[in-house]
């Protein structure tokens, strides 16, 4: 009898082992926008195993996407398309203010030894069933322009689906993510069961999302791959980037402790890091980027206005150069609660807080930028305009 139940132990664990490793190819996680410029778009998407991914580009239309061979760009590296998991690809010389259509595929490279390669299944985004996925480019020459910010979600998806549920898709030009989507890194499913499936299923693949990260996304194991899914193709994931009259910088604000503090076990370098990016900012606010925009942004988890080592090393490094450049306004999180700061003797700037369960929903039309924040049953708690 004990010889039974341990041959029957047996059969089902292999049962189970025999599942896992026939599960079928396919993608675990549908593509999303990365760094959308005037010429340029990165899509991102993850498959199940190792696979080499490209992307298939048409212009937009009504014709079927089965009309005709689309120019595919390649997932590579040095000349080599990789074979992984995480797929990022960069499509340049695109036009500006043009939408295009893309499908995504990967296929499963089975093994790879010398100069032979066997390739397995094909998985690939839905052309047939339902229309294919598009974006459209940034144009400096667009007249207005609408953006959404949310910070301080920490995995919660239900607060971000009743959050961004309040913006119209149809009119909705981008979206930032203003640090603090999760609560530590550990692990890939950390960033998609956090926020990133639910982001993708309410936007992410056809509307750009703009990552701010926060304090807590530089912590876990695995936040040193937090730029193969967000900003992959970049050198930095702080970066500046115009849409229509609106030049936006994102700032990328480091941990709010000292590096010496024993919760970080000697892991971290950001007082370092915040000195480097001092000096990309100090010449980005000298450019012409920044300088002929009509309205000018900034964004960073953390505002530098509090009292730990993190907001004091912001306040010292970064807050001079922005004060003496005049935002129109910069947008901050961080604190779970929401307050606007007016300009005073520390920042010449707006500086609004955003709360953890708080919209912003930033519009330009006309000659005034205005800032309407939601809770998320949809109610204005404040609203900013700033009149050119």
């Amino acid at each position: 009898m004990k010889s039974l139940r341990s041959l029957l132990t047996c059969l089902m664990l292999f049962s189970v082992f025999s599942a896992f490793a026939e599960e079928g190819f396919r993608l675990s996680h549908d593509p999303y926008l990365q760094n959308l410029g005037t010429d340029e778009v990165t899509i991102v998407w993850v498959a199940n195993k190792p696979s080499v991914g490209w992307v298939e580009l048409a212009p937009d239309g009504d014709e079927s996407f089965y009309s005709e061979a689309w120019p595919r760009f390649f997932d590579t590296k040095n000349g080599i398309k990789r074979a992984t998991k995480v797929h990022s690809v960069r499509i340049t010389g695109l036009k500006p203010g043009t939408r295009y259509r893309y499908r995504v595929y990967s296929q499963e490279v089975v093994e790879h030894t010398g100069y032979f390669v066997q390739y397995g299944a094909i998985a690939a985004t839905n052309v047939y069933s339902k229309k294919p996925l598009s974006f459209k480019t940034n144009d400096y020459n667009k007249p207005d322009v609408s953006f959404a910010v949310v910070n301080d979600i920490h995995g919660n998806n239900r607060l971000l689906e009743n959050l961004l549920k309040q913006c119209d898709k149809e009119t909705t030009d981008l979206v930032f993510f203003n640090g603090d989507m999760i609560s530590i890194a550990d692990k890939e499913e950390d960033y998609f069961n956090g926020f990133m499936d639910k982001a993708t299923q309410l936007f992410a693949s056809e509307i750009p999302m703009y990552y701010v990260r926060g304090n807590h996304e530089t912590r876990g194991s695995f936040a040193t791959s937090f730029q193969d899914y967000f900003s992959p193709r970049v050198e930095t994931i702080y970066q500046v980037f115009r849409q229509g009259p609106v030049c936006f910088v994102m700032l990328d604000c480091g941990e709010d402790k000292p590096d010496t503090d024993l919760e970080y076990y000697g892991i971290t370098a950001y007082d370092e890091y915040r000195t480097e990016q001092a000096a990309w900012l100090k010449n980005i606010l000298e450019s012409p980027i920044y300088k002929d925009a009509p309205y000018k942004v900034i964004l960073c988890h953390m505002p530098g206005i509090g009292d730990w080592h993190g907001e004091r090393d912001i306040a010292k490094k970064f807050i001079p150069l922005i004060n003496n450049a005049a935002p129109d306004v910069m947008l901050s999180g961080h604190y779970h609660r929401y307050t606007r700061h007016e300009p005073n003797d520390k920042v010449s700037f707006p500086l609004i807080v955003n709360a953890n369960n708080m919209l912003i929903k930033g519009e330009v039309k006309g000659n005034a930028l205005t800032l309407t924040v939601y809770d998320q049953q949809g109610k204005m708690v404040d609203r900013f305009e700033i009149k050119k």
